[in-house]
Parts: structure tokens; C-alpha cells; sequence
């Protein structure tokens, strides 16, 4: 692939934005017309054209939305803020002011080319009984080449600066991709006895030993050497953004390559999507666009941190072999004490599959028996460890009752 690629696509879709933009004006001006003048004729029209004018993804974080959250007798509206920010992240606090105090909790989301609201679902849960943060990663895309570089140490680095920003007796949640990141954090903060080292760490679909099971995920990640996804993934970014001539892997491959997986089901929630608005059902209709908004609005990946999880966690499995370095310092599982341990697993997990997070627990030979807790939950795929209804019925009390005995 062209290192110009991601060029390419951006001028593309800069010399398709008026044709969007008509297709989202002829919209709006048939809903001008009186109702009832030919519904079948211009709602199929006005379906049509609003399909084309949402023909395009999104490189702007969406909004958490998060509801207000029923605590004990009272009912709390969420406040975000930012409790302290680099160019790559933000510690983002849910704040519920007046609330009873509540354990804290820094939820870890992936990068893997969505944003942390991805996680909305996950945080909204938690809020019942947690003070909850969550690491909001910034798009490459708008970061200057000249704030550095963020490779797996530099994400790692951030998680130690986070939790110490929370402070003491704190718990850290990670969800997938970076429960190695988690891990090593941990490992460190320990070693270190850092006073902010986290009181328990659940690591959740979280690739620790990907030679268990591998899945079709893991096989691409070993079926080709590592100068391949340099020369064949990584791109620059845009001359029109902030972040132009930073190397990333692009946003928009990875969401192509997620859909061309699942193309016939992406085919049928699309015509449905048109059949909904054609025929005025506005509730499914809205259903559907709200999923895809999140879907299509994506974010690069730092060149450094893709290539490093390629090589480290998924081609020579330093963690699990003892290898895993950073900043030139040894991670050490074994040296994590007085923490707690929770590790959870899909039973239809087609991602990271069952034994691969429990990896961690062999791992962590420090942490007492009593204090290690694992779960694989019947049923569900990767997203249904931290989303949905077996999540918030099932998943989620052991988790809530696991930090509370070791806060």
C-alpha cells in the first residue's frame, strides 16, 4: 500500500462532501413540503438521499451522553471533566457531585480505531456504584507530529500517571486490548510500591497469552512478518489535519476490514435502515443510525503502539514468556501483592478466546488464591463481556461485589 494512501482517501472524501451536503439539503427541503403530498414518492426520496448524505466516517470523538444515575435515594446528572490531559489522552471523570463516596474506578478503553465512548454502556453501569474515569484517547489525526511519539510504553506510562492522578486505593477495569498495558502497569506500580498502585485489577477480554486457542484475529497477526503491516498498514496523516505527516495505521481500514467480516449483516442493517425511514418508522430507524454513528466515527492508531502490539503481544509474546520490557525495565506479574484479581472471558469470544486472559492469573504468582476471582460468562461474544444484558445482569454484580471486598 501507498504511504500516501490516507491521502488519497481524505481527498476523496473532501471532493464528495458537496455531493453529501445536496443530498442532506434535499432532505430538509422535502420535509418543508405539506404532509401528506405524496408520502410514498418523497419518503422513499428523502430515505434515500439521507442515506447518501451519511456515506461518510467520522474523525470527531461523539458525545458520552451519559444519563443521570440513581444513587441510593437519589438521583445524580453527570458531570465530565477533564482531571488532567496530555496531547494523546484525557483522564476523564464522570463526576456525580453530592453523591455518597463510592470506590474509584479508571475503566482503560482499547485503541483499536473507535473512541473510549465505545465504552458508554460499560461506564453508564458503573456509575450505579463507582466513581468512575475513563481514559479518553485523543485521534492522532489531530495531534502534532512534535508532541512525540506513543508507542506501548508511552500507553502504559499514561496509565501509571493516571492512576496516580486518582490516587490511593483505587481500581483499575481493562477492557481488551490493552489488559497488557494493565498488567505491566500494575507489575510496575507495585515493584515500585508506587502509593497509587491500584487496589484491584480486572482485566476483561484482554489478549495476555494469545498462543491459547488462537483465533482468526490472532492467526492474521503471525501469518505475516512484522515489515509487512509496516510497509503494507502504516500511513501518514493528511495534509489537511492537525497531525499531518504523523505515521498511523488509519482509522478507515480498520473499520473496513471490522465490516468486510460481517459485509452481508452491514448490507442488511442498511436497507433496513431505508425501509425504516421510508415507511416512517422513526424509533427503529433511529436505532440503527445511532449504532452506526458510533461505528463510522473512528480514530487512528499511532504507528508506534500498532506495530509494538503486533510484535510484542501478538508475534513473540513477551508477557507471558517473562520478556516484556519497559522503558528497559523487566515486567514482573509476580511481583504484584496485596491486589486484587478479577479476569473475565466470553464463552463465544471469536476475538480473544477462553484462556487467554486467564493467562493473567498464572501469571500473577504474588496475589494470594483468595484474592483471584475468574469468570467465564455462557453465551456471550467479546462485546457482550462489557455490554448488553448479560453484562449489566450477570457480569457486572460479581465485578461490583469483587471491588467493593477489596476496597
Amino acid at each position: 500500500m501507498s504511504p500516501m494512501m490516507y491521502q488519497a482517501y481524505q481527498n476523496t472524501m473532501d471532493m464528495l462532501a458537496p455531493f453529501r451536503n445536496s443530498a442532506a439539503s434535499g432532505k430538509a427541503a422535502i420535509k418543508l413540503l405539506p404532509e401528506g403530498l405524496s408520502d410514498r414518492v418523497f419518503g422513499r426520496l428523502a430515505a434515500a438521499l439521507e442515506l447518501i448524505s451519511r456515506t461518510t466516517l467520522t474523525y470527531a470523538r461523539p458525545d458520552y451522553d451519559i444519563n443521570p444515575v440513581l444513587v441510593g435515594n437519589g438521583k445524580y446528572p453527570i458531570i465530565e471533566e477533564v482531571t488532567w490531559s496530555t496531547p494523546f489522552g484525557s483522564l476523564l471523570h464522570f463526576k456525580k457531585d453530592g453523591a455518597p463516596e463510592q470506590p474509584k474506578v479508571l475503566l482503560v478503553a482499547p485503541m483499536s480505531g473507535h473512541f473510549a465512548t465505545l465504552l458508554r454502556g460499560t461506564v453508564q453501569t458503573l456509575l450505579q456504584d463507582h466513581d468512575v474515569y475513563i481514559t479518553d484517547w485523543h485521534n492522532p489525526r489531530d495531534i502534532p507530529v512534535e508532541a512525540g511519539k506513543f508507542g506501548l510504553d508511552e500507553y502504559t506510562e499514561h496509565l501509571i500517571a493516571f492512576m496516580g492522578k486518582i490516587g490511593p486505593k483505587s481500581h483499575m477495569i481493562a477492557i481488551c486490548q490493552p489488559s497488557v498495558s494493565a498488567l505491566a502497569a500494575c507489575a510496575i506500580m507495585s515493584e515500585d510500591n508506587h502509593p497509587a498502585r491500584p487496589a484491584s485489577l480486572t482485566l476483561m477480554a484482554g489478549p495476555i497469552d494469545t498462543r491459547i486457542s488462537p483465533t482468526k484475529v490472532n492467526e492474521f497477526a503471525v501469518s505475516k512478518p512484522l515489515k509487512w503491516f509496516e510497509d503494507n498498514l502504516i500511513n501518514y496523516v493528511p495534509m489537511q489535519c492537525k497531525g499531518a505527516w504523523r505515521k498511523v495505521y488509519p482509522g478507515f481500514i480498520q473499520v473496513t476490514a471490522f465490516m468486510s467480516m460481517n459485509l452481508e449483516r452491514h448490507i442488511k442493517s442498511h436497507k433496513d435502515l431505508y425501509e425504516h425511514l421510508a415507511n416512517g418508522n422513526i424509533e427503529k430507524a433511529e436505532t440503527i443510525k445511532t449504532f452506526y454513528d458510533e461505528y463510522f466515527a473512528v480514530m487512528d492508531l499511532p504507528a508506534d503502539f500498532y506495530i509494538d502490539t503486533i510484535r510484542d503481544v501478538f508475534q513473540e509474546h513477551l508477557l507471558p514468556q517473562g520478556k516484556l520490557m519497559y522503558k528497559g525495565r523487566p515486567v514482573k506479574p509476580g511481583s504484584i501483592k496485596k491486589m486484587g484479581l478479577m479476569t473475565v472471558e466470553g464463552e463465544k469470544d471469536d476475538i480473544c478466546s477462553i484462556g487467554q486472559t486467564l493467562a493473567a492469573q498464572d501469571l500473577c504468582t504474588g496475589v494470594r488464591a483468595y484474592r483471584k476471582v475468574h469468570h467465564m460468562q455462557a453465551g456471550v461474544g467479546h462485546y457482550g463481556v462489557f455490554s448488553g444484558k448479560k453484562w449489566n445482569n450477570e457480569i457486572y454484580p460479581l465485578l461490583r461485589d469483587f471491588i467493593h471486598i477489596n476496597s
